[in-house]
């Protein structure tokens, strides 16, 4: 619960650690109802004017995304939430990982980095494919109390690349439940299945036992 009218006032502003525009749009509209009923502004760091080099040299997600929020929440008295995901793609020993954002180098498009995933994997059978997305949600609060969440969604790797409603990996991340890559979801039911959207909707949950 929230207590005194500073704290409040600064759980009413909530930065995500995100430079990724395709990300924040995904995140925004996943916690758009949550936004709605607290009355709340979510912002990424550019929104906020937070300029920050942050090296994320942790070994799991949840160390990489509790040391983003825990360096923008040293520049704000706002609440900070903070993600690391990737994909984890078992035949590659669980490569990229950790370090998906930067595999194959930090600028390499991400048609590159899914051929070479799909070459990597050329001729491997079906049940050799398993893969999956996961997703730390880390938050900050201007108390210092802080949450880490983790979501995965589980798939194989596809055959080709397909889809063009997602970003990064989801045109060669296949769900045998829906018969499709995330790429080919709509823009709702990705957000509902997905690693992002799962853990999200765990730290919503979590959060509003502070906004209630």
């Amino acid at each position: 619960m929230i207590g005194d009218i500073g704290i409040m006032d600064s759980f009413k502003k909530i930065i995500f650690a995100t430079g990724n525009e395709g990300k924040m749009n995904e995140i925004k509209e996943i916690m758009k109802d949550f936004i709605e009923k607290y009355e709340i502004i979510i912002l990424s760091l550019k929104e906020a004017g937070v300029d920050a080099d942050i090296v994320e040299d942790g070994r799991t997600f949840e160390e990489n995304a509790l040391i983003k929020a825990r360096a923008i929440a040293k520049l704000t008295d706002a609440v900070v939430l903070a993600d690391d995901s990737g994909l984890e793609v078992d035949y590659l020993d669980g490569a990229p990982g950790i370090y998906s954002a930067r595999f194959l180098g930090e600028d390499t498009s991400y048609d590159i980095k899914n051929t070479y995933i799909l070459d990597k994997l050329d001729g491997v059978e079906d049940d050799k494919r398993t893969a999956r997305f996961v997703c730390a949600i880390a938050c900050v609060f201007p108390d210092g109390k802080e949450l880490c969440i983790r979501g995965t969604i589980e798939g194989t790797i596809a055959y080709e690349i397909k889809g063009v409603n997602g970003f990064g990996y989801d045109p060669i991340f296949y769900v045998p439940e829906y018969g499709c890559t995330t790429a080919e979801l709509s823009a709702e039911k990705k957000n509902e299945v997905s690693h992002r959207g799962r853990a999200l909707a765990a730290m919503m949950g979590e959060l509003e036992k502070y906004y209630l």
